[in-house]
């Protein structure tokens, strides 16, 4: 499989979708500048996505960082999400 054999969906941003983007910023999972980031993580959470991609190490895909925005998730009835990095999906096998 490459990277053009992945399915993917376009998911726009409405109104109703800022409630736990601003909940990961007062819980201190990431700061106040870092609110685009906190969407991109709710946009998928709130869409119920199984994964997440994205190579932002310092606000998204970074360990500490996922395990607060996964516990907020929880704790108000999503699921957590599978937070990787592009690389963690290259398939090495079939070279």
């Amino acid at each position: 499989m490459n990277c053009l054999d992945i399915e993917y969906e376009v998911i726009q941003l409405n109104d109703d979708v800022v409630g736990l983007a601003l909940e990961y910023i007062r819980e201190n999972v990431v700061g106040q500048t870092s609110y685009d980031d906190c969407l991109h993580i709710e946009i998928a959470t709130v869409s119920r996505l199984d994964l997440l991609v994205s190579w932002n190490f310092k606000h998204i895909v970074n360990i500490k960082r996922i395990r607060g925005y996964n516990g907020i998730n929880i704790k108000n009835g999503y699921p957590s999400i599978e937070i990787r990095s592009p690389k963690d999906l290259i398939d090495y096998e079939n070279d």
